[in-house]
């Protein structure tokens, strides 16, 4: 089998070509994308070159791991055409598929096949950030969030929709700072609290807790939720008085992934209004560079449907 895909050549080129398929196994789904997103985070550092070291990491690569597709060959617990989320997969024969999502025809574990029941096709690409906003907050629901961009805004909502009371979001970019549903979302210079119990990163970026610190009450706590290419570091004086707390949340599990699916379909959670831009999959090279580097783009949703 073959399939059309996206496939980053090298650090700063990408094209959309003929792949082909390894062999479905008896308990593998045969699934054909619908919609695909691109992550501003990981894939980012993936085109950049910057990526740190995985196994499996290297090029040539078909990156993606926010897939909505609907399946083409069932496997048990699942019938043909049913609307599934694909976090990627690793089943090319002569590229790597550290993520593999980005793929008009994927085959996949049906084990790692998530059913989107009461969640929309094109917002279903939201889901595993979601579950990962979800996992970084359940159980420190946060009163003080840094960054609007994607993740940030998912936590914002996530905290909301868990009954936490409705954060503050800052965030440097006037682009980003609208957006806001339910929550204030400010410059930093404008925010004067010095007693946050609870802050959540969503920016990933360098040099953020000397920043951060001076906010927090004592013996408050930082979750770092972002995705950091450098070493971060802290002056520890400012953290020894406040006696801070600092925790990383990792990657989501099913448990989140089912946690906002529920939150999805009792209405305490839209994800209406977060993806920002549209492009077909043919033009996936331009779309790719613009959800880089375009601040105005939040989401770029890609859709498959003109290919085949």
């Amino acid at each position: 089998m073959e399939t059309v895909a996206v496939v980053l050549e090298q650090p700063g080129k990408l094209a959309l070509r003929t792949v082909a398929l390894q062999e479905p196994k008896v308990d593998d789904l045969v699934v054909d994308a619908v919609w695909s997103g691109i992550s501003s985070g990981t894939e980012r550092l993936l085109w950049a070159g910057r990526m740190p070291d995985f196994p499996g990491m290297g090029y040539p690569l078909v990156p993606g791991y926010e897939t909505v597709a609907r399946v083409s060959r069932a496997a048990e617990g699942f019938a043909e055409g049913d609307l599934v989320f694909v976090p990627g997969a690793n089943c090319y024969k002569h590229v790597k598929g550290l993520f593999g999502g980005a793929a008009k025809r994927i085959v996949l574990p049906a084990a790692r096949a998530v059913k989107l029941d009461g969640v929309g096709q094109e917002e279903g690409i939201l889901i595993a950030l979601a579950a990962t906003a979800h996992h970084a907050v359940v159980g420190h629901l946060p009163q003080m969030i840094v960054g609007h961009g994607l993740l940030g805004r998912l936590i914002a909502r996530i905290t909301v929709a868990l009954g936490g009371q409705a954060p503050t979001v800052l965030e440097t970019q006037a682009a980003r700072q609208d957006g806001a549903a339910g929550y204030l979302v400010i410059s930093p210079d404008q925010d004067t609290r010095r007693d946050y119990a609870t802050i959540c990163d969503a920016s990933g970026a360098a040099g953020l807790l000397d920043r951060i610190i001076p906010k927090l009450a004592k013996q408050g706590e930082i979750t770092l939720a972002g995705f950091y290419e450098e070493p971060l570091s802290f002056t520890f004086p400012p953290a020894f008085m406040r006696e801070a707390r600092i925790r990383i949340a990792a990657e989501f599990t099913m448990a989140d992934m089912q946690a906002v699916k529920a939150l999805v379909a009792d209405g305490a959670l839209s994800l209406s209004g977060l993806i920002s831009h549209h492009a077909s999959a043919a033009t996936a090279a331009t779309a790719y560079e613009q959800a880089f580097t375009d601040p105005d783009c939040i989401k770029m949703a890609l859709d498959w449907s003109a290919l085949t």
